[in-house]
């Protein structure tokens, strides 16, 4: 946990050097979102206090990156509430969630505050015009895609912690290097995206490092409880969140579907486990 909080710290900063101090203030009530409703919730119902493990940290950055930067306070602070208490503790607490709980989080209150979750701030420095986001442009909204360099640096609109590519593949190596994740599904989703977007002709290289493909790819679709721990577990369930995310932002009336795409192979995780799962050599399987 503490290697992923390492790796998130590239894409925290350059939000908060992006978006202002609001940036931070929402990253610090969700953070603190999420570790008041573990130790609540586990002091009533009388279980050992596990906010020292660093996972209710890491559900609060993830979350907290996901966000819009001008969205109201208590939104993220209700996010905190549900990732923890619902999503994760009601199945049994860390290592017993079926979906990942930032996620899952997201995808409520995108469903539930849509018109909040969906409104972009310019960031101060750039030269853009529209608040529209790239994956906005390309779906047919007013705007001006910004250039590759652009895109990859984090001069435009977005989530906190969406928008410098150059950030978040920082961490993605770090975690890489450190053992804490594979490469296969973030190689197999980024790669899906890739492949079918160019397919389509749908701008592929604005489609990847568009939107939450990268964050998502990296830091949520790697999750250890919600993911396949085999290669090839990690590699159907990086091509299956590259196609659903793909299918989303061309057919769907969401501009972006990462999100969806992660949660909806979070769901299929057991049947995917299942499928890949090893056999002892010269065993019989159960």
């Amino acid at each position: 946990m503490g290697d992923v909080v390492i790796a998130m710290i590239p894409a925290t900063v350059y939000g908060v050097y992006q978006f202002g101090l609001k940036a931070l203030l929402i990253i610090l009530v969700t953070v603190a979102s999420c570790l008041l409703s573990e130790y609540v919730y586990e002091s009533l119902m009388g279980k050992p206090i596990t906010i020292m493990d660093g996972s209710a940290l890491v559900t609060g950055m993830i979350l907290a990156l996901n966000m819009p930067p001008e969205i109201p306070l208590w939104i993220p602070f209700l996010g905190g509430v549900f990732a923890i208490i619902v999503v994760k503790q009601f199945f049994g607490g860390i290592g017993q969630n079926f979906a990942n709980p930032a996620i899952t989080a997201r995808v409520i209150m995108l469903v539930a505050f849509a018109g909040t979750m969906t409104t972009w701030t310019i960031p101060a420095f750039t030269d853009a015009t529209s608040a529209a986001t790239p994956l906005a442009v390309i779906a047919g909204s007013e705007g001006t895609l910004p250039s590759l360099a652009q895109m990859f640096i984090g001069a435009r609109g977005g989530s906190m912690g969406e928008t410098s590519c150059l950030a978040l593949l920082i961490g993605g190596i770090y975690l890489i290097a450190r053992k804490v994740i594979s490469w296969h599904t973030p190689v197999a989703f980024i790669g899906t995206v890739l492949v079918l977007t160019a397919l389509l002709g749908q701008q592929p290289l604005y489609q990847v490092m568009a939107g939450g493909l990268l964050i998502g790819a990296i830091f949520m679709a790697t999750d250890y409880t919600t993911s396949p721990p085999t290669p090839a577990g990690k590699l159907i369930f990086g091509v299956g969140c590259g196609l659903i995310t793909v299918l989303i932002r061309v057919w769907g009336n969401f501009p972006e579907g990462v999100s969806f795409s992660i949660l909806l192979m979070n769901i299929l995780n057991p049947y995917i486990c299942d499928w890949t799962k090893t056999k002892p050599f010269g065993g019989v399987q159960a």
